[in-house]
């Protein structure tokens, strides 16, 4: 990597460095010579359709010639995230050296979102971890406001709250006191015992005590007059006493349970500020899910604290670094980018991953390869957790303001009331009610942005595009971990949402082809669109799964010949493909069995959720039918999770989305095999040798799936429904192509 010059002239004070990688120059050299070999392929595909003598000859030619129209169009959109890759580096030393230059006597005040909706898919206890992480922050404790947000209204999150609001009374002086880096109880506990301070056992039994009540609470359903101890957590709760309280019907419940001007821990520190939130839902009032939660904290927090930087996450996302807020800090408070800068996103990782990453959910290219190449233009996309805000970005572009419609939700409002103030918390809970954004420019020119269930690439987009950049910030130390789905349903049902949350923002007035185009030149506006079209992969991706299999079952060669020249064209832009993303992935701390699996995964979203998703975009735009959030279950199922350890594919819950992902699988096995039945009886094959080769391609990826067609007995074998349901399509496909085939040979 070459060094270049920091942000700042020599004599400042450097907060942050930026390199350039090496690779770029082989990446852009790449991409044209491969560029080329594509063109060079899709005339040819054109000249073979404009020669065809039969029917069958002219679909082939034309199903060939549109799946590698939409694999090139998303591979050119693909490598504008590899063009400009960069990397930074963050010096915490020099901020206290920055402020003081700044005559500023402390560091800026901090709020957090903390997100949330069902304590059964989400369990209280991952909250609890996640909310007590940032509360130790190595930060003053005075500026940190934490807001949980929880959408679903559930008693059971109150009360995780308040049982962690009591921990931190003695969490945070012991996290001080032996400089404990594993500020999630959860993860520290789960550390070897060797390296324990004394006082460890004691604080391990109190949060053991506490997890015991929290599960116990979360089984009742309800919290019990045993668990209530004051008289304000009586009258807290006494909420949920209306039968009319529903989680889709209810009112808004605002609880301050700690204050940061007047709570102090065991050592008489101050301690940060927690307040929950659960906003006021109507089955008449339209919620515009995250996104609308997401500008309710945004509101009742400007009524609080109204702190300029906003950290925004996900309810299982736990901090892993107490320094993590002085890294973003580093480019916030950087005074060449604090006037255009939105936001700084870290990535997200995950534990709890098994050693070859199954399902591939570390999603390696979108949240580590990619990233790093927007970071060298305009910045990374918002990925929806992870992720610190300049709060005046949400208030319209660097140079011209959109005010709200009241004064004290703007980003310069100045709060000088305590929180539990009678005035406070009476516009608390005005701003929070359902129908407050009626005739209001919320979530269309300010706050988070409507309109796509990925409400978070939506907003970075529009951010982005009012003339904001963001920062990647990537330190060694993951400043977040997150949990991961350990079901192949629970992954393909995640991906299917992302796949028609991001055709909604391709079809809407603000698409990235045409809007992102004009507003963020061409590289980022590509980039964009790469995002929003991902889910036409299952276009290509299906038709090289099946048309050139039924082909070679048939005798029929679509593929040149091992002896023409255009067979070296083919071996180069397979082998040029894989190559390329084979070493991002390996540059990237990957290995080679995490990259295979990571294929295979791309194999298997594209046969499966990408298709769904984006035939149900489809279908709901001709109102045929409906969609809304999906929330990935955090539930993990012990046997399931045995499972998972071992690395075996989860099969277990019946889903449309296997069928197709099945018959591929199928398909591809029986073509595989009476191709090696020709070739065993001497039959010449060279015509057919690159269609055996991709069946065999597919074989070897699906072994997983015959694995669980046949051999396995356990709860996560394919149920048998769904395979007699796969062979028979297989089947139906066979007969349906055989016709035009065999009057083709």
């Amino acid at each position: 990597m070459d060094e270049s010059l920091s942000t700042f002239p020599a004599r400042a004070t450097p907060l942050h460095r930026l390199r350039h990688a090496r690779r770029t120059a082989f990446n852009r050299m790449f991409a044209a010579i491969y560029f080329c070999a594509i063109l060079v392929l899709l005339y040819r595909h054109a000249l073979k359709l404009i020669h065809s003598t039969t029917f069958a000859s002219f679909l082939i030619s034309l199903s060939f010639l549109v799946s590698d129209t939409f694999l090139t169009f998303l591979w050119l959109t693909r490598q504008c995230c590899l063009m400009t890759i960069v990397y930074r580096d963050e010096y915490l030393e020099n901020l206290q050296k920055v402020l003081f230059l700044k005559k500023s006597l402390d560091f800026p005040a901090l709020d957090v979102f903390i997100c949330t909706t069902d304590p059964y898919k989400e369990p209280p206890m991952r909250l609890v971890s996640t909310v007590l992480s940032v509360m130790a922050y190595d930060y003053p404790t005075e500026n940190i406001s934490v807001y949980v947000s929880d959408d679903g209204g559930s008693q059971v999150t109150l009360f995780a709250c308040m049982e962690a609001a009591k921990f931190a009374y003695h969490w945070l002086p012991f996290c001080r006191k032996n400089n404990i880096i594993e500020r999630s109880p959860e993860a520290y506990f789960a550390t070897n015992h060797s390296s324990w301070f004394s006082d460890a056992e004691e604080i391990q039994k109190m949060y053991e005590c506490m997890k015991q009540r929290v599960e116990k609470v979360l089984e009742k359903g309800k919290v019990g007059e045993e668990y209530i101890t004051e008289e304000l957590e009586r009258k807290a709760f006494s909420k949920w006493a209306d039968h009319g309280f529903t989680r889709q019907d209810h009112p808004t419940v605002i609880q301050v349970l700690l204050e940061s001007c007047k709570n102090k821990d065991a050592t008489s520190h101050l301690m940060p500020s927690l307040i929950y939130v659960s906003r006021e839902k109507s089955r008449t009032s339209s919620h515009n899910f995250k996104a609308g939660a997401l500008n309710v904290m945004l509101r009742v927090s400007a009524t609080m604290t109204n702190a300029p930087i906003i950290l925004n996450l996900d309810c299982d996302m736990y901090s892993n670094d107490p320094r993590t807020p002085l890294h973003a800090l580093c480019y916030l408070l950087d005074p060449k980018l604090m006037s255009q800068l939105a936001y700084v996103q870290f990535p997200q990782i995950f534990h709890g991953i098994n050693k070859n990453d199954t399902y591939s959910c570390e999603y390696k290219r979108e949240f580590r390869c990619n990233p790093l190449g927007l970071d060298g233009v305009l910045g990374p996309t918002y990925v929806g957790t992870g992720c610190f805000f300049n709060r005046r970005a949400f208030f319209g572009g660097p140079s011209t303001i959109v005010p709200p419609e009241i004064p004290e939700l703007g980003p310069n409002s100045v709060v000088n009331k305590f929180i539990q103030s009678q005035p406070v918390l009476e516009l608390a809970h005005k701003v929070a009610g359902c129908n407050y954004e009626y005739k209001t420019k919320w979530g269309y020119e300010v706050g988070f942005r409507y309109g796509s269930l990925v409400e978070d690439f939506f907003t970075g987009l529009r951010l982005q595009c009012e003339g904001w950049r963001s920062i990647f910030c990537n330190p060694k130390r993951a400043a977040f971990l997150g949990d991961a789905p350990i079901s192949l349903v629970d992954v393909l049902n995640q991906v299917q949402r992302w796949s028609i949350g991001s055709l909604q923002v391709a079809f809407s007035s603000f698409s990235p082809l045409t809007f992102g185009i004009r507003s963020l030149g061409p590289l980022m506006g590509l980039a964009y669109t790469h995002y929003c079209f991902w889910s036409t992969w299952f276009i290509p991706l299906t038709l090289y799964a099946f048309l050139p299999q039924l082909c070679l079952l048939h005798g029929l060669s679509v593929f040149p010949k091992l002896s023409e020249p255009s067979f070296i064209l083919y071996v180069f832009l397979v082998l040029g493909a894989y190559g390329q993303d084979l070493l991002e992935f390996m540059i990237e701390e990957g290995t080679v069995q995490n990259w295979w699996n990571d294929q295979r995964m791309w194999m298997i979203r594209g046969l499966s959720s990408f298709g769904y998703g984006c035939l149900e975009f489809f279908l709901k735009c001709l109102g045929i039918s409906t969609y809304g959030f999906g929330l990935t279950s955090k539930v993990i199922d012990n046997e399931q999770s045995k499972r998972y350890g071992q690395g075996m594919f989860e099969f277990g819950a019946s889903s449309n989305m296997f069928v197709p992902l099945i018959t591929a699988a199928i398909v591809n096995l029986v073509s595989f095999l009476t191709g090696l039945v020709q070739v065993l009886r001497g039959s010449k094959m060279e015509g057919l040798f690159l269609q055996m080769f991709l069946a065999g391609f597919v074989v070897l990826n699906a072994l997983p799936i015959y694995e669980a067609m046949v051999l396995r007995n356990d709860k996560g074998r394919i149920p048998f429904k769904t395979t007699a349901t796969s062979t028979c399509l297989a089947l139906a496909l066979y007969g349906l192509v055989s016709l035009p085939l065999t009057d083709s040979n």
